[in-house]
């Protein structure tokens, strides 16, 4: 049978990938396992699928890592959630500057515990140089707190005189985001069977291709991104022309 990444067509990728990983403690709880554990597990596919995208050439991957809606969740995830990232964000930074991947973090940063920021900011400073993959991590992070204070950010430069209410437009939106540098997602998938946005990039994925799913994450491989990127490949993308009209 002849793999999906062999049907790629290397001349038409999505630019931009955006990830919903969703899925962990569900694949852990299937497994009879400790939720922490299908977490661990889906850092190992955070590896695979970003060296995977590395290899194709895609220039942007973003990974919905940690929600807004997540500092809801018990305080004892939450505790073992930080620890991994503190030693995933450590672990990996070698393997990215070999990689010549470019990290970043859009989110409330602010928010995250001092040892997170330190060392992912370290991480950040670290791999700056590189011109591959550009891996986003969206870090405590929610679409509507991110148009919230893109919002606040143009009302304080209209009350300072530096721009009119009439000169506001979609694309002064845009730059007032977290995303400013990065371009709009082509493809949004979401593993683990669910098929809504959950509060992820809701102004960028505007006219993204949605693809779901129903593997969890930390059964997500290589094979699966191609799959999707193929399914991508297959749609016809009009941005609101006609098929005539393209």
């Amino acid at each position: 049978m002849e793999s999906y990444i062999d049907k790629i067509d290397k001349n038409r990728l999505p630019e931009h990938i955006a990830i919903i990983m969703d899925g962990n403690g569900r694949w852990a709880k299937a497994q009879g396992l400790d939720r922490s554990y299908g977490h661990k597990k889906g850092v190992d596919t955070v590896r695979t699928i970003t060296e995977a995208a590395s290899e194709l050439g895609i220039k942007y991957l973003t990974l919905y890592t940690f929600s807004t809606e997540n500092w809801n969740r018990p305080q004892e995830e939450i505790d073992a959630l930080m620890s991994l990232m503190v030693m995933a964000i450590e672990r990996e930074t070698p393997d990215l500057i070999k990689n010549n991947v470019r990290l970043q973090a859009i989110g409330n940063i602010a928010r995250m515990p001092e040892e997170v920021r330190q060392r992912l900011n370290k991480c950040i400073s670290d791999t700056a140089s590189g011109t591959g993959v550009t891996l986003v991590l969206a870090l405590s992070y929610s679409s509507r707190w991110e148009i919230v204070e893109a919002v606040k950010k143009i009302a304080t430069s209209v009350k300072d005189g530096e721009i009119s209410i009439d000169s506001i437009n979609e694309d002064t939106i845009s730059k007032s985001l977290t995303t400013a540098s990065i371009p709009d997602p082509d493809l949004l998938i979401r593993t683990g069977g669910e098929e809504r946005i959950s509060n992820f990039l809701m102004w960028q994925i505007s006219y993204s291709e949605l693809y779901f799913t129903p593997e969890y994450w930390p059964d997500f491989n290589k094979e699966s991104l191609c799959k999707a990127i193929c399914d991508y490949q297959m749609r016809e993308r009009r941005f609101g022309k006609t098929s005539e009209q393209l």
